[in-house]
């Protein structure tokens, strides 16, 4: 195991190979949240689903996720990323166990919810490493290359797991992904340093002061928090659930069509966030900060999604193109969590980081089961299906916009952006 100071900044190939032990946690992370759309069609038949319980089945993940943030980037600050990860992951392997032997719904759903806890570090650790570890620049080309990662393991969660199906079921992936993520405990054990706390620029006095306070009272924290919630958790939510019921209820695909159109959708998303990687560096140089880009990229989102929501079933054979459109127009507000992180000093920048990410992953939550609920609700009212989800994507995209007015008019304070 490599041996650097916790303030300084990593020689390139020791870098690379800690970049590369995150991401392939983050992957794994990634292909756990998404796994669910692509067997949404198979649970909701075994288990007998309702739109609501699949909505709440998919957001138990990042319920587990939300609820262990805030003492998340408290543990961060004070262990390092390399101890909390490691415990993290455990937890994330045993959730996929328990989820393999389900035999009920309360059953899925308690796997779901100990996975999200587990992987609940995946992204947070490597951030609050880099935060240190890594030049300015860098740090936002390292954020857009670990969400990449993450698209790469939500393309693998789309048609190699249709594909694997068949041949293992889907009790035996779960069970497949428990063991990868034991391999990835022992890449990150091997190759990430140890977090000196000697090192940290304060003490045991000053780090006592430190609180969530200090972040949650943060007008720049403040002004981002809508489009954390809504406009970052929505794309989330629709990413890895929503599309593909979508693109069967309303547009008619097959269940191999929804996997397929998912797959491209994951792939677009890999292509984006790697140009956000490449770009970003010389963007920062530049002075193009993250909320410029955000103001008067994010709109273009709002359009895509409306046309899908009026279109509807009209455009069905082009309904994973205007998904992948809308998901890719989504990608400017990945701007902000890195952002959020900059705008704080080092020593609490595993809190800001842990509580941006609660308010995303809380938003997940409540817009995966959200959209469940309202889909169920204008059933009940006597609309067609196709016209409940046209309505319930309707008052989410309604959100988004509202957030986004807020994030306009909003003061941040902010010397950094």
């Amino acid at each position: 195991m490599p041996q650097f100071p916790t303030d300084t900044i990593l020689p390139r190939r020791a870098a690379i190979l800690v970049f590369l032990a995150f991401a392939f946690a983050y992957f794994l992370s990634a292909l756990i949240r998404a796994i669910t759309a692509t067997l949404s069609p198979t649970l909701t038949l075994e288990f007998a689903l309702s739109a609501s319980d699949l909505g709440l089945l998919a957001g138990g993940y990042f319920l587990g996720f939300a609820a262990t943030q805030l003492p998340l980037g408290t543990w961060l600050d004070r262990n390092g990323p390399r101890t909390v990860i490691l415990y993290f992951l455990l937890v994330a392997a045993l959730g996929c166990v328990a989820f393999s032997f389900a035999t009920s719904f309360p059953g899925l759903l308690a796997g779901r919810i100990l996975c999200g806890i587990g992987v609940s570090a995946c992204l947070m650790a490597p951030l609050t490493g880099y935060r240190r570890w890594f030049e300015a620049a860098t740090l936002m080309r390292a954020n857009s290359w670990m969400l990449m990662t993450g698209s790469l393991g939500m393309v693998a969660s789309t048609l190699p797991v249709q594909w694997l199906m068949p041949l293992f079921g889907w009790r035996m992936l779960f069970w497949g992904l428990a063991a990868l993520l034991l391999v990835s405990i022992g890449l990150i054990a091997w190759q990430v340093p140890k977090w000196e706390i000697s090192a940290s620029p304060v003490g045991e006095t000053g780090r006592a002061k430190i609180s969530y306070a200090e972040v949650w009272k943060h007008p720049y924290f403040r002004k981002m928090t809508p489009i954390g919630f809504f406009n970052y958790g929505g794309l989330v939510a629709m990413q890895t659930l929503w599309a593909v019921p979508w693109m069967i209820k309303v547009a008619g695909y097959s269940a191999m069509q929804a996997a397929s159109g998912l797959f491209w959708i994951n792939i677009a998303m890999l292509c984006a966030f790697w140009t956000w990687g490449m770009i970003n560096p010389e963007l920062t140089r530049r002075g193009f900060h993250a909320d410029w880009m955000i103001a008067r990229g994010l709109p273009l989102s709002f359009v895509l999604l409306a046309v899908l929501i009026i279109m509807g079933p009209t455009v069905s054979g082009l309904s994973a193109v205007l998904w992948a459109a809308y998901c890719v127009s989504c990608t400017f507000v990945s701007l902000a969590q890195p952002a959020v992180g900059m705008a704080f000093a080092p020593v609490i920048a595993g809190r800001a980081l842990s509580a941006y990410n609660l308010v995303i992953f809380v938003g997940v939550f409540v817009v995966q089961w959200g959209v469940g609920l309202a889909v169920d609700g204008f059933k009940a009212l006597g609309f067609r299906e196709i016209e409940a989800f046209q309505l319930a994507l309707g008052l989410y995209l309604f959100c988004c916009v509202l957030s986004y007015f807020y994030f306009l008019v909003a003061k941040s304070h902010n010397p950094r952006n």
